[in-house]
């Protein structure tokens, strides 16, 4: 009885360890393609992002998450007239309202993507990389949807020096002292709305639930006692307001589904100066408040930093969160310092 109770309670340790086993990201909405696979070629230039998160800093074996993602269309479009910020003049805001009052999306065209993802906590250790596909369609001049697909594999590993046993023989890791690994596929889809002040998205990771124990058969019966890779839902949307010629505010949401969790609701507004710096703040339900900041530097490279303070019980080992963001606009012949179609 006491071997079963034992491995009981290391099971639900390791379940909700693996609970939310997709990362969070503070700065999703600066590149929403690490959650959405639609997004792909969403721009006329190759988007390569390189992040860096620390979640939960001074917590031992707190999450930390490192990715690089690279999307862009297989077909470039030519734009009418290169685009203002290329100019850099002085006076009137050449990203005004009176830009975006003459917005056109672009014409129909594919796009792909690959992302390359490292996500640690404490003896877990999840790497994967995927190629996403996307096509972009019109629904009006000023409105487009696009719809992906990211297929690729994941490698869940645990450290088993890492935990300790009180009973050497538990049936869950079978006394293994070494690296445990099991690779999976990883399938995520997506759909992308969007036009010149809003966007929608719906998005699904890891669509296909999977198996991830690492007690080799030695345990049967009820999946209670065993791991699993579970699918993660996301829907996010956001409306841009102008206070001013210069000054444009984005409120948006982000309401997560994740099986046997609660619901995770994300409220975000981020401020923009002239496409040139932005500001923001975010509130995570029940949880926490982060904020962020960024600079357009030029037409290639752009970086954005962001900092949550955990309001749960966590703040008390805790120092919070620092998540940091590498933007380059490769390709990017008509000198955007911000992005047309997403903001």
């Amino acid at each position: 009885m006491k071997k079963f109770v034992l491995t009981g309670l290391i099971t639900s340790i390791m379940q909700l360890a693996l609970a939310q086993q997709q990362p969070h990201y503070t700065q999703y909405i600066m590149n929403p393609f690490i959650i959405n696979p639609a997004v792909a070629g969403i721009e006329n230039y190759w988007d390569l992002r390189l992040s860096h998160r620390h979640q939960w800093a001074g917590l031992n074996g707190a999450p930390v998450t490192t990715y690089l993602t690279v999307h862009g269309p297989l077909r470039k479009s030519d734009y009418a007239t290169a685009s203002p910020t290329g100019f850099d003049t002085e006076g009137e805001n050449p990203r005004g309202k009176a830009y975006w009052a003459d917005y056109t999306t672009p014409p129909p065209h594919p796009g792909v993507g690959f992302t390359i993802l490292n996500d640690r906590a404490g003896p877990l250790n999840r790497f994967s990389f995927s190629g996403a596909y996307a096509h972009h369609i019109n629904l009006s001049p000023r409105t487009s949807i696009s719809a992906g697909i990211a297929v690729g594999m994941q490698q869940v590993t645990l450290d088993a020096s890492k935990v300790a046993f009180l009973d050497p023989a538990d049936p869950v890791l079978g006394g293994a002292t070494g690296t445990l690994n099991k690779w999976r596929p990883e399938i995520s889809a997506g759909l992308w709305l969007y036009g010149a002040d809003y966007f929608m998205g719906l998005s699904a990771q890891n669509i296909i639930p999977q198996q991830i124990g690492y007690d080799n058969g030695k345990l049967t019966g009820d999946s209670l006692y065993r791991g699993k890779l579970v699918p993660h839902i996301f829907f996010t949307t956001g409306y841009r307001l102008w206070l001013n010629d210069d000054l444009s505010v984005l409120p948006s949401v982000m309401i997560k589904f994740i099986t046997a969790m609660p619901m995770s609701v994300d409220v975000n507004a981020r401020f923009m100066y002239r496409d040139r710096f932005w500001a923001g703040a975010s509130y995570r339900l029940h949880d926490g408040v982060a904020g962020m900041f960024g600079v357009n530097i030029n037409s290639m490279f752009n970086i954005g930093y962001s900092y949550d303070y955990t309001a749960s019980s966590l703040n008390v080992v805790s120092k919070g969160s620092h998540e940091i963001m590498l933007g380059f606009l490769l390709g990017n012949k008509y000198k955007d310092t911000c992005p047309r179609n997403v903001w």
